[in-house]
């Protein structure tokens, strides 16, 4: 059950909020979700990138609605653009309600990813794989 918005993507990480996860407030900790956020982008990139990625920038974070003990954070990841050494993954969090099938968005941003060689230096992004079905 959602407000009649669906997630974007594929869902890439699916985690439970726990105690230690939470800010002064009680409420989870708005990095820990901005980490769970950049663990499924660096999953999407590596994919996409046949290899390393690593995080150059993340565009227009804005936290919507609070992430609560219990609750399971669900991260959605698309592939946006693709350039000659980066990318750029669109990532939304959702949250399901603790006990409950309701789902409310809770942030999204953009985040930029250079793939990069053994050395920690760009290299090319490789053409996409096209995956058949059998």
């Amino acid at each position: 059950m959602t407000d009649g918005v669906e997630p974007q993507g594929d869902l890439t990480v699916r985690t439970i909020a726990m105690p230690a996860d939470t800010n002064a407030n009680g409420d989870i900790f708005g990095g820990w979700v901005m980490s769970q956020m950049d663990q499924a982008g660096g999953i999407a990139g590596v994919e996409r990138a046949q290899g390393r990625v690593a995080t150059v920038a993340v565009d227009a974070m804005q936290f919507i609605r609070p992430v609560r003990v219990g609750d399971v954070l669900c991260v959605y990841t698309r592939v946006e653009r693709v350039g000659r050494t980066s990318m750029t993954i669109k990532i939304e969090a959702w949250a399901r309600r603790f006990q409950t099938q309701i789902r409310e968005k809770v942030t999204d941003a953009t985040f930029t990813f250079v793939a990069i060689d053994q050395d920690g230096r760009p290299r090319p992004i490789p053409p996409a794989v096209e995956v058949s079905s059998p």
